[in-house]
């Protein structure tokens, strides 16, 4: 959350979401619009944590491209079932 960091990144034409860590200090605050795009951003992340971990996407075993995208695939289809069976309990 250093300042040259938020430099380099808009220099690079990108816009840094960059969560800040207050270090005893006191916590800066998202923009209500960078906000959005953290949390969507954070979700993201957090279904391809699971993919790769939980769900295969890491250790791919076979060759060739369909082979590959089906396994991803099924990989995401398992997923979205636990993320349903978690929406019920």
């Amino acid at each position: 959350c250093s300042k040259e960091l938020h430099d380099h990144c808009r220099e690079l034409g990108h816009v840094p979401l960059i969560d800040h860590n207050p270090r005893g200090g006191e916590k800066e605050h998202f923009e209500p619009a960078d906000e959005v795009r953290y949390r969507e951003r954070t979700v993201a992340e957090r279904t391809n944590a699971r993919l790769k971990d939980e769900f295969g996407g890491r250790n791919i075993m076979v060759k060739g491209h369909a082979k590959v995208m089906s396994h991803l695939m099924f990989g995401l289809l398992a997923l979205g079932a636990d993320q349903l069976m978690r929406l019920r309990r």
